[in-house]
């Protein structure tokens, strides 16, 4: 490796020519960089020409902390502490976000399509979004009687250290900021409890007559995953207000797709304290799905359809963002208090609510759409982890709740499963020729990992053309027609259409 210098000089030329920071700021972002690294004499080093360099920033980013670690006789300990470093690191050669967002809103000038690939594009030039650590997902697609279901096993986001987590009992929680979706994340330089945040930019904008703000996922689950959240600190919550702010995202954003998790445990997101939505460019299985049309909806001026989709959704359409909120929630209402006992749909027990929606909405063919996805998480004793949730023999591929990326048609599965999966298919290909004897029985149960996949196992060892060329393929097929089942589950009315039916009545009616 080059001395420091020559890392600097790379990194602030890096970061001009991807319009990180402007060329009149060299001189000062080349001193915080000096500031951070503690580097005691600088020389400035000539790399090149700007407009032909190749540089590889994750090379730069390594090579920083390979020096600072030999300078000061110091080992990072694990990920995370490195992370806090590098990303204080980019901090350094990341604009101010008044700077970007005068230049955002210069793109939007010109089109919201232009805008969103600035600030995606920014946020991966900056290193906010580690792309050398999403492409390491492994994705793949199920052809379903529903059509194409993405299937994502997470790799991007990285496993806790236990050694940190004993560290983080030794050290006081920091309230500031609330949680990792508000506003005073951007530039905030983490800590073991909290990522580094000092290259995120958020945009802001107006959502119901509300500040609203959005920036992308540092984990992208698909393309331009974005985060659109509250500028306060607020419980998720769904009501008259959500429709509204979802349809007038997409008005502002025609070529995006945005949802809502649900607002109640067990079938909501995993962050319930933080109103927020999620979205992206992308198209989603369920957009795609065959719709059954039902009656025009006179009452609010929109028609309506079923989806043959494995929850439950009702899809309206219509050219008024007005009358689309309002039948949203009028449904979202007549919901809330439905109760089917033959099926199971109970809306309450005393005084807690059990049903719930996860709407999703989008500009399509000249019209706005949204598909409002009915959601019930009442629990029994049979039942401990929700009447609508998966089965316990699906909790070895998915546990977790269903949220909203999910109900859309992309499993987002845990990443302990390469490694499981790889352990599956050694196993079955070493012991192949017994898999039919109680030898074979016997050695799952000792395993722990191949013990709380025995029925996967079981599934695969039927298959009677398994070989190793083939095994990856046919284990990524049952994943998908497990991941498909969860989905089923979580159906309320379970492609009932009578059932569904007797719903619609309700709406109808009235």
């Amino acid at each position: 490796m080059k001395d420091i210098n020559y890392e600097i000089d790379k990194l602030v030329k890096y970061s001009i020519k991807n319009l990180l920071i402007d060329k009149c700021d060299k001189i000062y972002a080349t001193n915080k960089l000096i500031e951070v690294l503690g580097v005691k004499e600088y020389s400035e080093n000539s790399y090149g020409n700007l407009n032909s360099m190749d540089i590889d920033l994750g090379s730069i980013l390594d090579n920083m902390i390979s020096w600072y670690e030999k300078e000061n006789n110091y080992k990072f300990p694990n990920i995370e502490s490195k992370d806090l470093f590098d990303t204080k690191i980019m901090g350094c050669v990341t604009m101010a976000p008044s700077l970007f967002r005068h230049k955002y809103f210069n793109h939007y000038n010109l089109s919201p399509y232009n805008a969103t690939n600035f600030h995606y594009d920014f946020s991966i030039k900056s290193n906010y979004i580690r792309r050398d650590r999403v492409e390491k997902d492994l994705k793949w697609k199920y052809n379903s009687n529903y059509g194409e279901i993405d299937i994502t096993i997470n790799l991007s986001k990285p496993e806790k250290d236990p050694k940190l987590i004993a560290e983080k009992t030794k050290e006081k929680e920091s309230k500031y900021p609330e949680c990792f979706l508000c506003k005073e994340n951007e530039g905030f330089p983490g800590n073991l409890f909290h990522p580094a945040r000092n290259n995120l930019r958020i945009v802001p904008m107006t959502l119901a007559s509300e500040d609203w703000f959005m920036q992308y996922s540092p984990y992208v689950y698909y393309n331009e995953h974005c985060i659109v959240f509250n500028s306060e600190h607020a419980p998720m919550k769904i009501n008259k207000k959500t429709f509204r702010r979802l349809l007038e995202f997409v008005r502002l954003y025609p070529h995006y797709t945005v949802g809502s998790n649900a607002d109640l445990p067990i079938v909501g997101g995993s962050i319930l304290s933080h109103d927020h939505y999620q979205g992206g460019n992308y198209d989603f299985a369920m957009s795609k799905a065959e719709e059954i049309e039902k009656p025009y909806f006179k009452k609010h001026n929109v028609s309506l359809s079923l989806l043959k989709w494995p929850m439950s959704v009702i899809r309206l359409k219509g050219k008024s963002i007005y009358d689309l909120e309002e039948a949203s929630d009028f449904i979202f209402k007549k919901w809330i208090k439905y109760s089917d006992e033959e099926l199971n749909i109970v809306s309450h027990t005393d005084e807690t609510r059990h049903n719930t929606v996860t709407p999703i909405a989008r500009f399509k063919d000249g019209l706005y759409e949204m598909d409002i996805i009915l959601r019930n998480n009442r629990t029994d004793q049979e039942n401990p982890h929700g009447i609508f949730h998966a089965e316990e023999k699906y909790h070895n591929i998915k546990r977790e709740n269903i949220g909203l990326i999910e109900c859309m048609g992309l499993a987002v599965l845990p990443s302990r499963l390469k490694s499981e999966t790889n352990h599956i298919k050694e196993f079955i290909l070493g012991n192949h020729k017994i898999k039919n004897s109680l030898d074979f029985n016997a050695m799952i149960k000792k395993d722990e990992i191949l013990s709380m996949h025995k029925n996967l196992i079981d599934s695969l060892i039927k298959k009677s053309n398994l070989n190793k060329e083939n095994i990856d393929e046919i284990i990524e097929e049952e994943i998908g027609f497990i991941f498909l089942k969860v989905l089923e589950d979580c159906g309320v009315f379970k492609n009932d259409i009578k059932g569904f039916d007797k719903f619609l009545e309700v709406i109808y009616e009235n």
